[in-house]
């Protein structure tokens, strides 16, 4: 089995540039920095609104994962700007969230029997263009029946509930995952897992879940690497994830 693979959100760099306007920080050169450092994967959210990363960053970024050899995600909800957008620049990973445009950050994962038509149209476009897909769910078994269900490539279990319990009780917060991560295997669906997953509670959630294949940080990742810089954060977060 091999380590499990981390993919970078650069959302947040776009944040602070955006709060300034200008150029800096820069979220494609930084997609360029990580790259260079042996990063699994870049993730990145445009938004309607491009209140972030804008559509112009996600192209950049496309180059520079394409040109290094990294697997691109690019996730969000699948309205007609979105699906354009990644018709147009082809990441190896498409991960639909619920979140309408207002939403400050994802808050939920999909309910995949009551929105399935929807689901079902975008999930065989994106088939069709030859992209890996993931739908974004918690950790309830008939949602991810449902995703099963639907024809999706893999689930990314949103992890909230975990990190918020964690402090508490970790094994107590972990099991519904646990569980929800081994019955998605046995309905051949891959697990990625994602949202506010950290250096304290990384390495925990990741020995614990052996069928876990990604995991996407940002805003924690951008946070530590404030203080450590992005280089030493990545080395730090990628040590979390050691090979079974």
């Amino acid at each position: 089995m091999q380590r499990t693979r981390l993919s970078i959100n650069v959302n947040k760099i776009a944040t602070i540039r955006n709060a300034r306007g200008g150029l800096l920080p820069c979220p494609v050169e930084a997609a360029r920095a990580l790259c260079r450092w042996g990063v699994d994967g870049v993730t990145v959210h445009p938004r309607p609104d491009q209140r972030h990363i804008t559509f112009e960053d996600v192209r950049a970024i496309r180059q520079v994962t394409a040109e290094a050899g990294v697997e691109f995600n690019v996730e969000g909800y699948p309205g007609t700007a979105f699906m354009q957008l990644i018709e147009a620049v082809r990441p190896e990973q498409v991960t639909l969230v619920p979140d309408p445009p207002e939403a400050l950050t994802s808050n939920a994962g999909w309910d995949t029997l009551g929105r399935s038509a929807l689901l079902s149209e975008v999930l065989t476009q994106v088939h069709a263009w030859g992209m890996r897909s993931s739908l974004f769910v918690g950790t309830e078994i008939e949602l991810i029946e449902g995703a099963a269900a639907l024809g999706a490539g893999r689930v990314e279990l949103y992890t909230e509930a975990y990190a918020s319990g964690f402090a508490l009780n970790r094994e107590q917060a972990a099991a519904p995952f646990a569980a929800a991560a081994k019955h998605a295997n046995t309905l051949g669906l891959g697990v990625n897992a994602g949202h506010d997953l950290n250096l304290e509670n990384l390495a925990f959630f990741d020995d614990l879940i052996p069928e876990l294949l990604e995991v996407s940080i940002g805003h924690a990742f951008i946070s530590d690497a404030l203080y450590l810089g992005m280089h030493q954060a990545l080395q730090k977060y990628t040590s979390c994830l050691t090979t079974p």
